[in-house]
């Protein structure tokens, strides 16, 4: 059996100089594996450590700041041609000290960059190979908005667009599915010319065979329903693929596919799902720990429940009212 280190990883959060956020990378030193590649700071999980207990102890070490505020994230296995490194990936939004000052700093170099551009423009080369999965959901907002124009009547769910836009959401789902499919393709198209030089990621709920829908109005990405993901062989031909996920094996299905975020609920009671209990907080931690990908919290959130979601391992929430 391979063994396999555990590994703490900071992704450190902060507002940029543009209201941006950035994050942190560190290129590792002459005299180490991969020297000169650039990797987020932090290290092996020591015997009766806990991961936050390590990630501390080496923010410490090689960046000389104590952290006061962190969060878990994302947590993947990646094979090196020396190790197998399991990954835990937490995010770190608030420190004393400065980077640097107060300690010896343990790299060659620091970078903030851009999150908006982790993935598809880094301003920093090489990055560890095990990096790029992680640089694509930095890439994701925090909230996703669903559209929800059967509820609300077309006209009144594109002015809610329009709004939220101006309010700075940058990630949607048009969703409407039990529209009549010309009113649908017809509002899909009309929110995507609304959306489209915004800076916002759009995907659409659809089965991803042929991504029909997405394809004609020109969106980034399909999101697929739990019935289409288990449906699903392969993962779609889209930059951006997510799935509604409910337990543990569709989430494990979404994993082996290879896709770029899940949707998990219903967390809480919600008018969608009437007379379900939902998961609770609990039960969705347990299960959002178990997957690699990005997990938005989804079934009666509101927008103040996004720092709950994330202490329970969320990349954020997804919202089809209350947006």
């Amino acid at each position: 059996m391979t063994k396999i280190v555990e590994v703490a990883a900071a992704v450190m959060l902060r507002g940029g100089e543009s209201g941006e956020e950035e994050f942190l990378l560190a290129q590792r030193p002459e005299g180490k594996v991969y020297a000169g590649y650039w990797e987020f700071p932090g290290g092996k999980v020591e015997p009766g450590e806990s991961v936050r207990d390590a990630l501390v102890r080496e923010l410490q070490e090689e960046l000389g700041i104590a952290v006061t505020a962190a969060t878990p994230w994302l947590t993947r296995e990646f094979t090196y041609p020396h190790a197998t490194v399991r990954l835990n990936f937490w995010r770190v939004t608030a420190w004393d000290g400065e980077i640097g000052i107060t300690a010896p700093l343990e790299h060659s170099a620091v970078d903030w960059l851009r999150c908006a551009d982790a993935w598809a423009a880094p301003s920093v080369a090489p990055i560890l190979p095990a990096n790029d999965p992680i640089l694509k959901a930095l890439a994701l907002p925090a909230v996703m908005a669903i559209t929800n124009s059967q509820e609300t009547g077309e006209d009144a769910e594109l002015e809610r667009l329009s709004a939220a836009v101006g309010r700075g959401l940058r990630l949607f789902q048009i969703r409407d599915k039990t529209l009549p499919a010309a009113e649908r393709a017809w509002f899909a198209q009309t929110a995507m010319e609304m959306l489209r030089n915004s800076g916002a990621l759009v995907v659409v709920n659809e089965d991803g065979d042929d991504s029909t829908l997405t394809r004609r109005v020109g969106a980034h990405g399909v999101h697929l329903s739990a019935a289409a993901l288990r449906a699903c062989d392969a993962r779609p031909d889209q930059t951006w693929v997510g799935a509604s996920c409910h337990d543990a094996a569709e989430l494990a299905r979404a994993a082996r596919l290879g896709l770029d975020y899940v949707l998990l609920g219903p967390v809480l009671p919600t008018p969608t799902h009437p007379g379900r209990a939902g998961l609770g907080w609990e039960e969705f931690g347990r299960l959002a720990a178990a997957s690699p990908l990005p997990v938005f919290a989804l079934g009666g959130m509101r927008p103040e429940m996004l720092e709950t979601a994330r202490r329970h391992g969320a990349h954020g929430i997804a919202l089809m009212r209350g947006w």
